[in-house]
């Protein structure tokens, strides 16, 4: 990958742009449906929509990612679980609720680091290429590795795109 591009990269925090992208409409929503119903990693997610918006696909799934998803799997799934599992008793009880707020702030702070980790991968990568023009739906971008096939997968996917503010111009 050329230096200029690891240096747009760098220029462009992935964690600053989860937040952003995260708290446009319908994107939380859609990002939630596919981790619950179609097994996602919205981290994951994340950071190929952000590879889309600077015009980017990989071109096979590096190494690296199987670290990146054993640190989601044992730390942040973990503490997802925790938090939701607390939810009911959160209501009824303060202590619940305080113990609740900290698992959310935890698994925040887990999702950030898997996020700094996956464009520290993004800008070390070899197996990075430009999108092609016209560029592809991020549905076809994302085809390697899921397979989404359910209609409301598909709609939660088209409105992450309908939300996507590509860098290197217009459709």
């Amino acid at each position: 990958m050329a230096d200029d591009l690891r240096t747009r990269l760098a220029a462009d925090p992935l964690w600053d742009y989860a937040l952003a992208f995260y708290a446009r409409d319908g994107v939380e929503t859609a990002c939630l449906q596919l981790q619950d119903e179609a097994g996602m990693d919205v981290c994951e997610l994340l950071w190929h929509c952000w590879l889309y918006r600077h015009g980017l696909r990989l071109d096979e799934e590096p190494a690296e990612l199987a670290s990146i998803r054993q640190w989601q799997k044992e730390v942040t799934v973990v503490l997802r679980t925790l938090r939701r599992h607390l939810k009911s008793d959160a209501k009824e009880r303060a202590g619940v609720a305080e113990v609740r707020r900290q698992l959310q702030r935890a698994e925040l702070a887990a999702e950030r680091e898997t996020l700094e980790r996956l464009q520290a991968l993004a800008e070390r990568l070899q197996t990075l290429s430009p999108l092609p023009e016209p560029r592809p739906s991020l549905k076809t971008s994302l085809s390697f590795r899921w397979q989404l096939q359910k209609k409301a997968q598909l709609l939660a996917l088209q409105t992450l795109e309908c939300q996507l503010d590509p860098l290197w111009g217009p459709r």
